[in-house]
């Protein structure tokens, strides 16, 4: 015989899991559950969105987007470059020369990649070694990127003045261009 107050109990459990879930599937029909994720739906390129990003002036964001891209792309020339472009946005010059540097190894011939390099190097002061690099810039863009050249010119300006012993200091601001490059203009 089967014992009253276990069908009873057994009853009142199923009663209450049955109402939890019509309770559960009222909920979520009513929008009080935040929707799941389509993994139909092929997802945006971190990388993109960093870019996006970078160009929106949230620098932060780009940086955590970018790093995301390391994930997903391996840390290849182009993520190096991204990440040490975001750090130049932040100021954090040390960081931006140790990932640039890394990218360039990795991708010698790329020509945002070397003025980025360049750019960095004349905010520290480094004129010779900047001028190098946006020497090979211009040379593997062809001359074709006026920032590049502007870059380039810049350089130059503070090598023959630091070999003049000139030491007037020069404002300059540091503007972003599309594509990841960056430009130093002189401030009025």
């Amino acid at each position: 015989m089967i014992d009253i107050r276990a069908a009873i109990g057994v009853g009142f459990c199923l009663c209450c899991l049955m109402g939890c879930t019509a309770q559960k599937t009222a909920l979520h029909q009513g929008g009080l559950w935040a929707p799941g994720v389509d993994t139909r739906k092929e997802a945006i390129d971190p990388l993109v969105t960093g870019h996006r990003l970078m160009a929106a002036g949230q620098y932060e964001l780009a940086l955590d987007s970018f790093t995301r891209a390391g994930l997903v792309h391996g840390l290849n020339g182009e993520v190096l470059s991204s990440l040490g472009s975001a750090n130049l946005a932040l100021g954090r010059l040390g960081q931006a020369e140790d990932l640039l540097r890394q990218s360039v190894a990795k991708a010698p011939d790329w020509p945002e990649a070397l003025n980025n390099l360049g750019v960095v190097l004349m905010e520290q002061g480094k004129y010779p070694e900047a001028e190098q690099y946006l020497r090979r810039a211009v040379a593997f863009d062809n001359g074709e990127s006026d920032a590049i050249r502007e870059n380039l010119r810049v350089a130059l300006a503070n090598l023959d003045a630091d070999s003049h012993n000139d030491q007037q200091e020069q404002p300059y601001q540091l503007i972003q261009n599309g594509g990841g490059s960056y430009l130093l203009k002189r401030t009025p």
